[in-house]
């Protein structure tokens, strides 16, 4: 009995076992994103590994909002957060990671609507996360924080002022203490992280360590404990000594240290008056001086009368502590204070024969007063020479400092050019330190000149010969290096009317015997003397259509190891798929290290192991961390930044080919709808600039662009995208566009699953143009986008481009407008490219984007088309985000033009309701006040 019992309770269960169902997770319910989904999304904007390998630190931030940094064990897989963390920093010695930790963003925003003063808002924090404990210790009310570049176990900090209690007196009647300001310096506090014991010096001004720890130089106004002046605190010997009393007016600047850690330099300025003219003094002290040592290079022989120290000018101490580079400059003119403000004339002569035209001078204004030349003083005899000056502007030091030459460059003689090549010449010199004497390298040529790491060698890459030249210090001559390869080392593509420019360099290998440059595939070793051939490094990439290019991952290399393999980065021009390759440089040996349908980047290196960091991304993959070894051998994945991807629409992309009108091949991207049925009819967006087929892997996260659609948010809503590829034809760039556009989208339209009557076109800036001018040639488009058209090719020719304050003349003569000629040269081709001369032509409703600080293209140019079109009474709307530059920047306005914008084509392409701002405007008494959406 006791055994049917027990076999009927086991049938029982074993019945109810079968009958209760697995539990299914429940299915996701996808959806389009929308604009309301762009603040939480996250992107990560800092990566990197400690020194040892062993530990990764990734801050991941939403794009609105607070964010945190989180900390990897990579060897056991341990991970720790710490929210709104930034400015991340890991010890050398891989202990400890130092962070600024920020107020919480609704905290600090609330306060801000009520007004508070800046001196009640909450504070910076500083955290120390200990990576073998886990644990994280903050410091309150921190400013600042420095660690020795290359040595562990100590930190250096300044605090901010303590709140004054208001209405409180001195503590007995006392004098209450200095204020801790910027004039008269803050707390710093110097740790030992080993002991954790700590050191507090006050009044500090400015503070740095030497590189590899041996010390810490900091600048004090005094107390009652240390007198005003400069300091030196010997770390390993816990020895503080002065180097210069001064007192707590004393400007001090440019505080620097040798790489050996045993000299320093500063400047001093011990005039306490308001002169406008300040004579800085040059100090130096070495290890063992009992105090600092005043350089009187003013009134040496070896800079010119009348100049003066330059502030302006952080000191250099050569590699090897010989010399001591600094800055100098003539007296500046100041401004008679004599004058009444009625007084004083405020005039501007344009010159015909000015250098730079007036706005270049103005927007170099603060550069200019602050420009200083180089010069240096032979430590050992004190010898002074000035270098760089007025005629040779620019300076390059050799071998950092230890070469006995640098090489000097100036487009003095040809500035006024500028105004229409930017592409300027240049003059190239050497300047011998030993013979004091300066030598004339080359004239006139068009290359940015660099000196080899050893400053064996001048090289530049010369435009107009399509080749890189090499000038030898020891022989005086100059060699192309290039000269009898059969392949170009200038951009094959490249269709605007100017000389064409280089793919680039790698470096140089030790002891300046190679120089590795670029093709468009390959990688090539060129001898610096012309004696050996050029050897092709990577062999496979023009036969293959493989691009490889050297992956810098030590950002103090000088120059390329022979003796290590090289880690280059792939890109099949075909396919698009990328990832990393090795390169032997003993026997040129290439082997595939890793290679996918997908982009690889970020590349980062351990300082000190045989670690590395990258992101692999596609248009359905968010760019997440990886973590692998130097042959990329079982790469994990340590981030997943965001998850919610799977809750909504993504859509896929592809490639798409057909040909121009002028018979060119072409290639193209459309990003179809998650779901895509090509039995169905689809609204399309065309979007372009130049040529985006590469950028086939491109993830693109939902965020509000600046001045583009957002591919993922229109494909996620049920659009199509269509981004062609476009190739110039030089003084028709206009027709170009037509030419290749066209065409590509009457293809799609062809394979039936276009709508051809819902078809929008976006685009900005030189995008802009063209869609302007497409407007005047075709009625295909129902509705389109244009940001910071250029209408009017005439008078935009004679614009100016206000953030550098260059003319625009270059950019028809000799760029991207592609007119190849003056307006006096080629006056049709300005008329027949302008879209304001047939503005008539234009039935498609236009919504224009032109901010009225564009500092890239004249506003007015947007004014220009919009008149245009409201005379000619056509649908025409502009969005102005008053006082942004050539897009908007604020995150509120970038939000608002793309509700804007999607609003506008969705009342076009998809038959959506019209928002009031569209049918009935937003008058200027409500701009701020009311959307009208």
């Amino acid at each position: 009995m006791r055994i049917l019992f027990l076999l009927a309770l086991l049938a029982a269960g074993y019945s109810g076992f079968a009958q209760k169902k697995k539990a299914q997770p429940a299915p996701v319910v996808k959806k389009p994103l929308s604009h309301t989904d762009y603040d939480a999304w996250k992107e990560i904007p800092y990566k990197a590994l400690t020194p040892d390998g062993n530990y990764a630190a990734i801050v991941i931030n939403p794009q609105d909002g607070d964010g945190k940094v989180l900390f990897h064990n990579l060897k056991i897989g341990t991970r720790d957060s710490v929210e709104r963390a930034e400015q991340v920093t890991s010890s050398w010695d891989s202990r400890v990671s130092v962070f600024k930790i920020k107020p919480p963003q609704k905290v600090v925003k609330e306060l801000r609507r009520q007004k508070k003063k800046k001196e009640d808002m909450p504070r910076d924090t500083m955290g120390i996360y200990t990576f073998a404990t886990r644990a994280v210790e903050k410091v309150p009310e921190v400013r600042s924080f420095k660690m020795p570049e290359k040595a562990g176990g100590w930190l250096a900090y300044q605090t901010e002022p303590p709140r004054e209690e208001k209405g409180k007196p001195a503590a007995n009647g006392k004098k209450k203490p200095r204020k801790y300001s910027d004039d008269n310096g803050y707390r710093l506090v110097l740790r030992n992280l080993e002991t954790r014991t700590e050191k507090v010096f006050d009044y500090v001004k400015d503070y740095v360590f030497a590189r590899h720890g041996q010390g810490l130089l900091f600048v004090t106004t005094g107390d009652s404990v240390q007198k005003a002046g400069v300091y030196w605190y010997d770390l390993a010997g816990s020895k503080l000594q002065q180097l210069y009393a001064g007192k707590a007016k004393y400007k001090f600047r440019g505080l620097s240290v040798a790489e050996e850690g045993n000299q320093v330099s500063f400047l001093v300025d011990p005039d306490t008056t308001k002169a406008l003219v300040r004579h800085f003094q040059l100090y130096h002290w070495k290890a063992g001086d009992p105090a600092a040592s005043f350089l009187d290079v003013e009134r040496s022989m070896g800079i010119p009368q009348n100049w003066i120290v330059n502030e302006n000018y952080t000191p250099v101490f050569s590699k090897n502590g010989t010399r001591l580079f600094f800055g100098s400059s003539p007296v500046p003119v100041v401004q008679d204070t004599t004058l009444l403000t009625e007084e004083i004339v405020q005039v501007e002569i344009w010159g015909g024969e000015d250098d730079y035209i007036y706005p270049m001078q103005n927007k170099q204004l603060d550069t200019e007063k602050k420009r200083s030349y180089l010069a240096v003083v032979d430590l050992a005899d004190k010898q002074v020479m000035q270098l760089a000056d007025r005629e040779v502007p620019t300076t390059e030091m050799g071998a950092e400092g230890n070469a006995p030459v640098v090489l000097g460059e100036t487009d003095v003689p040809y500035r006024k050019m500028i105004t229409w090549d930017p592409s300027a010449y240049t003059d190239v010199y050497l300047f011998d330190l030993q013979k004091k004497q300066r030598i004339t390298v080359a004239k006139k040529i068009k290359g940015n000149p660099r000196l080899s790491p050893q400053a064996k060698y001048v090289y530049w890459y010369s435009a107009p010969d399509t080749a890189w030249m090499c000038y030898s210090v020891a022989t005086g001559s100059t060699i192309n290096l290039t000269r009898g390869i059969k392949v170009l080392f200038a951009n094959e593509e490249y269709d605007e009317p100017d000389y064409l420019p280089p793919y680039g360099a790698a470096g140089w290998t030790a002891n300046d015997e190679q120089f590795l440059v670029y093709d468009r595939y390959d990688i090539w070793a060129l001898d610096p003397e012309g004696k050996k051939p050029g050897l092709n490094l990577t062999q496979s990439g023009r036969r293959d259509k493989v691009t490889y290019r050297y992956q810098r991952l030590d950002m103090e290399e000088r120059f390329i190891d022979p003796a290590k393999d090289l880690i280059l980065s792939s890109f099949n021009e075909v396919t698009k798929a990328s990832g990393y390759s090795k390169l032997s440089l003993r026997d040129q040996k290439l082997t595939k290290l890793i290679q996918a349908d997908a982009r690889y980047g970020g590349l980062s290196k351990a300082k000190r192991a045989d670690k590395l960091l990258f992101t692999r991304e596609s248009f359905r993959e968010f760019p997440d961390v990886w973590v692998t070894d130097m042959n990329f051998g079982a790469p994990k994945k340590v981030t997943a930044a965001n998850p919610q991807m799977k809750n909504y629409y993504w859509g896929t992309v592809e490639m798409v080919k057909w040909t121009s009108l002028d018979n060119i091949p072409l290639t193209g991207l459309l990003y179809k709808p998650e779901g895509f049925d090509p039995n169905k009819k689809y609204p399309m967006i065309v979007y372009f600039y130049e040529r985006e087929s590469d950028n086939l892997h491109a993830h693109i996260p939902p965020t509000p662009l600046r001045s583009t659609i957002n591919r993922s948010t229109y494909v996620s809503d049920g659009y199509l995208v269509f981004v062609p590829d476009i190739v110039y034809k030089i003084g028709f760039p206009g027709e170009s566009a037509h030419n290749c556009i066209l065409p590509g989208v009457t293809a799609l339209i062809g394979k039936g699953f276009v709508d051809e009557k819902n078809i929008g076109i976006q685009g900005h800036s030189w995008g802009g143009y063209q869609i302007a001018y497409l407007l005047t040639r075709t009625n295909l488009f129902k509705a389109a986008e244009a940001g910071a058209v250029v209408a009017n090719m005439i008078s935009a020719y004679g614009g100016i481009r206000w953030g550098t304050g260059l003319s625009r003349m270059f950019q028809y003569e000799h760029a991207q407008s592609r007119i190849g000629g003056s307006l006096w040269q080629k006056p049709m081709h300005f008329i027949e490219n302008s879209p304001i001369f047939f503005a008539d032509k234009i039935q498609t409703p236009v919504l224009l984007l032109h901010n009225d600080a564009d500092d890239a293209v004249p506003w007015y140019q947007g004014i220009e088309m919009y008149l245009a079109l409201r005379r000619l009474n056509k649908p025409v709307w502009m969005l102005n985000y008053n006082g942004e530059p050539h897009w908007p920047v604020k995150r509120e306005n970038r939000m608002d033009f793309q509700i804007r914008m999607k609003q506008f084509f969705d009342y076009y392409l998809k038959g959506a309701t019209a928002p009031p701002w569209m049918t009935e405007g937003v008058p200027a008494v409500e701009k701020g006040i009311k959307k009208g959406y």
